[in-house]
């Protein structure tokens, strides 16, 4: 069952991370379009800062996931470090339940929120909003599946990161 669950985590992951980082270069050149089109062409482009704002929260919300996977988001775990055996194993539990309970909450009202608006759509685009506020909902779904796959195989790379 575990090995079942992270070589689907693993499949996941590697997905949602290459979407993320491919969001992340159509944002960047985005940006670099937007900067040409303005400052030489001296035409504004304003569907293309509204695009920007948009994957930019997709990517946010996706890498998300992978920052809840890879343990590198900042947390307070002293009474994590400093616990041993049973309690460790508790706190563990105490945290994953936690953790999962208010992604799902996330994902449910990001869902009914995005359902709720599925007729508007942007200022500039026509597209519904709804498709910037399903990024709550799958993002908050994927870092479900990341945080139970952290739960099973631990990676801790919040030390790594710091300062």
């Amino acid at each position: 069952m575990k090995r079942r669950l992270l070589a689907i985590d693993r499949l996941i992951s590697n997905i949602v991370w290459a979407v993320a980082a491919a969001l992340l270069g159509v944002v960047a050149c985005m940006g670099l379009y937007q900067v040409l089109v303005r400052f030489v062409f001296n035409q504004p482009s304003p569907w293309s800062e509204e695009l920007i704002g948009r994957l930019l929260i997709w990517t946010v919300a996706l890498g998300i996931a992978a920052g809840f996977r890879q343990g590198a988001l900042v947390s307070v775990d002293l009474m994590l470090r400093l616990s041993t055996g049973r309690w460790h194993r508790l706190v563990r539990g105490i945290i994953l339940l936690a953790t999962v309970t208010f992604l799902a909450l996330l994902a449910w009202l990001g869902f009914d929120l995005a359902w709720r608006i599925r007729f508007q759509t942007f200022a500039t685009l026509p597209l519904s909003i709804a498709w910037a506020y399903l990024a709550l909902p799958v993002g908050a779904v994927f870092s479900m599946l990341a945080v139970i796959a952290h739960h099973a195989d631990p990676i801790n790379r919040e030390l790594e990161v710091q300062q």
